[in-house]
C-alpha cells in the first residue's frame, strides 16, 4: 500500500482531490461488480442487506481502524456514524424519490394482458403471481430491516444515557450485530433453497474484485485522514473530522441510491441504505467502544430523534402507499437541514 502512495506522490498528485477521486473511483468499481452479484445467487433485498452494507459501509469500518491507530478523538466515531446514518435515511433516500420515485407497490394483477379484458395465459399468470409474491416478501424483509434500525438506534440511546459508551456497551452492540447478520445469512440460504439457487463461482470472483476496491478505499481514506489531521484552522480541519468523514463516506451510498433509483430498483435502494446504517450503528460504534470509551456529541439526541422519525416515516408511507412520495422526500430534506444546523450550532 505504501508503494502505491509513493508512486502517486512521485507523480506530484499527492493532494486531496486525487485521493478523493480514488475513493470515488473505488466505490464506482464496487458498484459495478455489485450489479453482477444479482445474477450470481443473491436477490435484490439480500444484496442490499448482506453485501452492499459491507461495501458502502467499509469506509466507516476503515475509519474506526485508522482512528484507533492514530489515537484520534473518540467522539469523532459517534459523529461519523450519526452523520452517515442520518444522511442515508433522509437526504440520500430523498434524492431518487424526487428524481424517479421509489415505488415498492406489488405488481398489479390488472397489468399486461389482463388490462385489456382478456384472461392472461396460464404461464403468464403464474409468472405474475410469482413476481407479486417476491415483491411482498421483499417488503416484509424491508419492514424487518427498519425495525432493526429502530432497535439498534434505541439501544445506543438507552445505553448512552450516562453520556458515553464503554467496553460493556460495545460487547452488546457487536453481539446484536452478529446475531442480526446470522439471521440474514440463514434467510438468504432459505430463499436459495426455495428457489433452487446456488452461489455461482462468479459470485466469489466478484467478491474478490470488491476486496481490491476495499484496498484502494483504505489507501485513500488513510491519506485523507492524515492530511485532514494536519489542518488546524478553518471548517476543513481536524476539529470537524467526524462531520467531514461522514459526508465523504456517504458518497458511495449516494452513488448506489442514484444508480439503482435510475434502474428503478427501489428494493435495493432502500435495503442498501438501511443495511449500511447497521454497519455504523451498532457495529462501528461497538467495535470502537471495545477499545476506548466513546463520549457522545452534543447533537446526539437530535440525531437519534431524526433517525427514529425518518424510519417511522419510511415505514408508514411504504405500508400505506407502497412508495416514497415527493412530499415525503421534501420532508426528509427539511429534516436533514435541521440536523445539520443543530450539529453545526453545537460545533460553533
Amino acid at each position: 500500500m505504501n508503494n502505491i502512495v509513493q508512486a502517486i506522490e512521485a507523480l506530484g498528485l499527492d493532494n486531496p482531490l486525487t485521493f478523493s477521486a480514488i475513493f470515488i473511483g473505488a466505490s464506482l468499481m464496487m458498484i459495478w461488480r455489485l450489479n453482477a452479484v444479482l445474477d450470481h445467487g443473491l436477490e435484490g433485498t439480500a444484496l442490499g442487506t448482506l453485501v452492499m452494507p459491507y461495501c458502502s459501509g467499509l469506509g466507516n469500518l476503515i475509519f474506526v481502524f485508522i482512528l484507533l491507530q492514530s489515537k484520534g478523538q473518540s467522539v469523532d466515531v459517534m459523529t461519523n456514524c450519526l452523520v452517515n446514518n442520518t444522511t442515508n435515511l433522509t437526504f440520500v433516500l430523498a434524492i431518487p424519490a424526487l428524481l424517479w420515485g421509489l415505488n415498492l407497490a406489488p405488481v398489479s394483477a390488472d397489468s399486461g394482458e389482463g388490462r385489456k379484458g382478456r384472461r392472461p395465459k396460464k404461464a403468464a399468470a403464474a409468472k405474475l403471481e410469482k413476481a407479486e409474491t417476491e415483491q411482498r416478501l421483499s417488503r416484509l424483509s424491508l419492514y424487518l430491516t427498519m425495525a432493526a434500525v429502530v432497535f439498534f438506534s434505541g439501544a445506543v440511546w438507552a445505553l448512552g444515557q450516562d453520556g458515553f459508551l464503554d467496553f460493556g456497551d460495545g460487547l452488546v452492540f457487536v453481539g446484536l450485530f452478529l446475531f442480526w447478520q446470522c439471521f440474514q445469512v440463514f434467510d438468504v440460504l432459505k430463499h436459495n433453497v426455495r428457489q433452487k439457487k446456488s452461489f455461482s463461482p462468479l459470485f466469489f470472483m466478484d467478491l474478490g474484485a470488491l476486496l481490491i476496491g476495499a484496498v484502494f478505499l483504505y489507501i485513500s481514506l488513510d491519506w485523507l485522514m492524515t492530511w485532514l489531521g494536519a489542518q488546524k484552522t478553518g471548517f476543513i480541519s481536524a476539529k470537524n473530522l467526524g462531520w467531514l468523514s461522514g459526508w465523504l463516506m456517504v458518497l458511495p451510498n449516494a452513488l448506489l441510491a442514484v444508480y439503482y433509483g435510475w434502474k428503478r430498483r427501489a428494493d435495493i435502494v432502500y435495503s442498501s441504505q438501511l443495511g449500511d446504517g447497521h454497519i455504523c450503528i451498532p457495529l462501528c460504534v461497538g467495535l470502537y467502544a471495545l477499545f476506548k470509551p466513546i463520549p457522545l456529541p452534543g447533537f446526539f439526541g437530535a440525531g437519534i430523534v431524526i433517525l427514529l422519525a425518518a424510519t417511522a416515516l419510511h415505514f408508514l408511507v411504504i405500508a400505506m402507499l407502497g412508495r416514497l412520495p415527493h412530499w415525503a422526500g421534501w420532508l426528509l430534506m427539511a429534516a436533514y437541514g435541521w440536523f445539520v444546523i443543530a450539529g453545526l450550532d453545537v460545533l460553533a
